[in-house]
């Protein structure tokens, strides 16, 4: 059973930045797809940011401009980059990847187990 480990929350300031990092606990075949996702105490999980296989990227207005999602695919890892921070991107991140176990297998969805994010005013 693969697991997405995430890292990279924390403590930070208005304006500043934070790396966020989501790790397939096991090699994989291909990342079809990735996303970033959060949730503020109080509200749903509100969609961030995604990447396609094909390198489409897509951002929620909240955050154009801000923050930028990649994949390390020899790494089997994916990234969300958040700059100049803001309190309301406060929240829990949680990555999602659709991905390939092996060459034969099916498409499957996973999702990490979350990662905080807290930004002061």
């Amino acid at each position: 059973q693969v697991h997405l480990v995430e890292s990279g929350g924390g403590l930070v300031q208005t304006g500043g930045s934070l790396r966020l990092s989501c790790a397939a606990s096991e090699s994989i075949f291909s990342i079809n797809n990735i996303a970033w996702y959060r949730q503020a105490p109080g509200n749903q999980r509100e969609w961030v940011a995604s990447l396609t296989s094909g390198g489409a990227t897509n951002y929620a207005d909240s955050v154009k401009g801000r923050f930028s999602i990649s994949v390390d695919n020899a790494k089997n890892t994916g990234h969300l980059q958040m700059n100049s921070l803001k309190p309301e991107d406060t929240g829990i991140y949680y990555c999602y990847m659709q991905l390939r176990r092996h060459s034969g297998s099916r498409r499957t969805d996973y999702w990490g187990q979350g990662t905080q994010v807290t930004v002061s005013s």
